[in-house]
């Protein structure tokens, strides 16, 4: 086997082959675009050979061209590269010199590339929150605008009504009356853009039965849904929930040094789009789910200081049931002991310190009503 890195840019690219005892091969630079790539490495690799390179833009593409001419092919974290990052002398040369030698070495941090539909669903997802983003950054403007002239905006401003009497302040300023008109023109095409995304997505989580059936967790939505699963994409990739909550970032910063162990903030890695949805929906799910309400109380052991601690605890537990009812293909079931007429009696035991304990592991079925169960023995 011979193990190729490739260092690749937009217009260049710098390759290096070692042999199987590690011994430079080949080395040098193509200035070629990246449809040629595949067929130039096939034309001056030695066969058979693997492929290590860099996941940036583009990654998905590049990995499916060279997978029809390598035997074997790796995307190397970016983030995890600390030979690269770390060293003193980094140049395109000796970038692709260390992603050659950690193939070979077969110690590359890689990333799982999905397929290509579900890499173009992760790309309207990210797409959708992009024009979320300049929305709110829009609404600002006009609040702003408001708060310029003195106006006291009414409630509902982004309401049929509401937008209707912002077009009517201002009249006799032109200047002004033309940053509103724009303003006002600008906030509704945003508005039909995000709902064409909308319905796209809509069109292409309809085939995942994953989707609908994340939504019958109390407070997950068809957007958090669809975020889930097209993150997850395959359940059975993670041998344990609590990888799939460190694939998400969920899990804490950790200093550990003889005796001393110190836990700091979340770690982040990830997609920052799902955790952000995650959130939002813990917010809900805590209203909604007497269950979910006794996880969140337990963690803030009746202190207002922990409130957003526990809503980060919260949505990493709705990223481990999230799994295990994507693996065991069962709907979500409530703690039979919560029942929501008496969901105000648990929610103060809950806060007294009495958090719920799962049956034991013996006594749990198999997926669905052990979904719960096995996440509150792991929170």
């Amino acid at each position: 086997m011979y193990y190729v890195g490739l260092d690749i840019h937009q217009r260049s690219t710098n390759v290096e082959i070692l042999d199987c005892n590690g011994k430079l091969v080949k080395r040098g630079e193509w200035k070629l675009p990246w449809p040629q790539l595949a067929d130039q490495l096939k034309k001056d690799a030695p066969t058979p050979f693997a492929v290590c390179f860099e996941a940036s833009c583009g990654y998905g593409y590049l990995f499916e061209e060279f997978s029809k001419v390598a035997q074997m092919v790796k995307a190397a974290h970016p983030g995890s590269l600390r030979l690269i990052y770390k060293s003193k002398r980094k140049n395109n040369r000796v970038d692709a010199g260390k992603l050659a030698r950690l193939l070979y070495l077969d110690a590359v941090p890689s990333v799982y590339v999905p397929g290509k539909e579900t890499r173009l669903w992760r790309q309207t997802i990210e797409f959708r929150q992009s024009l979320l983003i300049r929305l709110v950054a829009l609404k600002n403007q006009i609040r702003a605008s408001l708060r310029e002239r003195g106006i006291a905006s009414p409630k509902g401003l982004w309401t049929v009504k509401g937008v209707t009497w912002f077009k009517t302040q201002g009249e006799s300023d032109d200047a002004w009356a033309l940053r509103r008109d724009l303003l006002v023109e600008e906030l509704c095409e945003l508005k039909k853009k995000i709902k064409r995304v909308e319905l796209q997505l809509k069109k292409m989580s309809n085939p995942r039965p994953g989707t609908a059936l994340l939504m019958t967790i109390p407070g997950i939505g068809p957007r958090t849904a669809e975020a889930l699963v097209a993150y997850i994409d395959n359940a059975n990739r993670f041998s344990s929930v609590r990888k799939a909550g460190s694939y998400f970032g969920w899990d804490p910063c950790q200093d550990a040094s003889a005796d001393k162990n110190r836990l700091g903030h979340i770690t982040r890695n990830g997609p920052p789009t799902v955790r952000k949805l995650l959130v939002e929906a813990a917010w809900q799910s805590v209203r909604r789910s007497p269950t979910i309400k006794a996880f969140y109380d337990r963690v803030t052991h009746n202190d207002p200081d922990r409130k957003k601690i526990a809503i980060v605890a919260t949505a990493h537990y709705l990223t481990r049931v999230a799994v295990s009812m994507l693996k065991s293909g069962e709907v979500w079931r409530e703690d039979p002991r919560l029942k929501p007429d008496n969901e105000a009696g648990t929610s103060g035991d809950a806060l007294g310190g009495a958090a719920p304990q799962p049956p034991p592991p013996k006594a749990q079925p198999p997926g669905g009503g052990g979904v719960e169960g096995r996440a509150h023995q792991e929170g």
